[in-house]
């Protein structure tokens, strides 16, 4: 009997430390940043299906990260402090109603909810959460606890839905395409496919922390005048005699930062096309590096986030702006009109006029909020272009690889420097406004 006694006992024991070991199964994944990281590469990867413009790829990354920082609040109310009534027409989130809450689950919730919203293949976001709730269920979350999670997540997530519901984009779906004036200096459609120019009502919408689309316009372009003698022919010929005489650094540099969504390719009567990160998307992955590097927790992580990713989001605004105002044609258009008419830039030239620069804008803007975080001397690896067959590349700062994305389009041909060096101007003028205006910290007495 003292036997069967003791057996019964040592099974019970058994049976409990099972049950911890599976409490500290899913309370080990759900504190795990390399949660979140995963969810936002699985958004990364259908933006990339997906083939969205950067304009719009920035949207659908700001919206569900803005969402998961909301919800992940009552876990550390002391620590962040709410985006609402710091981002343009952004309410008061709704506060949890229930006990019994993974905020840090509620976060992953409302950053798919509100993603999934925001693309065309629902049906791979859809298969990832299964999945990721799956797991966490068969590693001992409670039921109870899923549940509120889940309620507060879709919240957090319907809130942040509305608010992105006013931001115009929906508008300006049905807003008329440009139309193409025959002039040497406006922008025209460029080889090989001659697409329609992209978005050029973006600078309709809504910013989120600069005050209008005009706040931080750059200084006019130089003068059009294709005179030999002429400033702006001598940019022009720039492109073309840099294009002509690049050498592997330059063509590896050019490559690394391309990050056109849609490149096409045509052998004959064939045509292809080979779908790659935004510049967005690129400065992202930067961000999940440097979250790796620094070792930030699950909070922080979700912080570094949703900061880039407002950055981002203002910064193509801002420059969107200038580019449907200034209407620069492209320098492939005139080298192949009055130059050489077989010159091919080595990258393909994007769909939009040329001034200013998008990634000369984007990638300082998102530089200076990164610099922000980590400081100066945040030396990375940046492995974001492997996945697409190029080697990593190895940066002292965010500084530094935003004046290396900024000349990279020298290299590529498809910029001029005046919109380069006015791009990287526009891009410190966002991002510093963004970094003195934006407060994530709760700051201590």
């Amino acid at each position: 009997m003292k036997y069967n006694l003791t057996f019964i006992g040592l099974v019970i024991l058994l049976f409990l430390v099972s049950a911890c070991k599976e409490n500290t199964a899913y309370q080990k994944q759900l504190n795990n940043p390399e949660l979140y990281l995963t969810t936002t590469k699985q958004l990364t990867d259908v933006i990339v299906y997906d083939i969205f413009s950067p304009p719009v790829a920035s949207r659908v990354y700001a919206y569900p990260s803005i969402a998961a920082y909301e919800a992940m609040l009552p876990a550390y109310p002391n620590k962040y402090a709410s985006l609402s009534g710091q981002l343009n027409g952004l309410s008061r989130t709704p506060k949890p109603s229930e006990e019994n809450i993974n905020y840090h689950l509620a976060s992953i919730q409302a950053y798919l909810v509100v993603g999934k919203a925001l693309i065309f293949s629902e049906e791979k976001m859809e298969a990832y959460s299964q999945s990721l709730y799956k797991k966490l269920k068969n590693d001992g979350l409670p039921k109870q606890v899923f549940n509120n999670s889940m309620a507060y997540g879709n919240q957090v997530a319907q809130h942040i839905l509305d608010w992105a519901d006013k931001d115009m984009y929906k508008q300006t779906r049905s807003y008329p395409k440009y139309t193409i004036v025959n002039e040497d200096k406006l922008w025209k459609p460029t080889p090989p496919d001659y697409m329609v120019g992209i978005e050029p009502h973006w600078m309709k919408i809504r910013p989120m922390v600069l005050s209008s689309a005009q706040q931080y316009p750059p200084i006019p372009p130089v003068d059009f005048d294709l005179n030999e003698s002429s400033e702006f022919y001598r940019q022009l010929k720039e492109v073309y005699d840099i294009g002509n005489e690049l050498n592997e650094e330059q063509k590896a540099i050019a490559s690394f930062w391309d990050c056109n969504p849609y490149v096409s390719h045509h052998r004959g009567h064939a045509m292809f096309a080979t779908k790659k990160i935004t510049p967005g998307g690129h400065w992202m992955g930067i961000a999940a590096i440097a979250s790796r590097k620094a070792n930030n927790s699950f909070d922080e992580t979700i912080e570094t986030h949703a900061k880039v990713s407002i950055t981002l989001f203002d910064a193509f605004i801002s420059c969107w702006d200038e580019k449907w105002r200034s209407l620069m044609v492209r320098p492939e258009t005139l080298i192949n009109e009055h130059i050489d008419e077989d010159w091919l830039p080595l990258l393909q030239t994007p769909p939009f006029p040329e001034y200013t620069s998008g990634h000369s804008v984007v990638s300082r803007a998102a530089a200076i909020t990164l610099t922000d975080i980590y400081g100066e001397g945040f030396a990375y690896k940046d492995t974001v272009e492997v996945e697409f067959d190029l080697p990593s590349r190895d940066y002292e700062s965010f500084l530094e690889a935003s004046e290396e994305a900024a000349i990279s389009r020298l290299y590529g041909g498809i910029h001029y420097m005046m919109a380069i060096d006015n791009g990287v101007t526009q891009g410190e003028q966002v991002g510093k406004h963004i970094v003195n205006n934006l407060q994530t910290r709760i700051a201590k007495e």
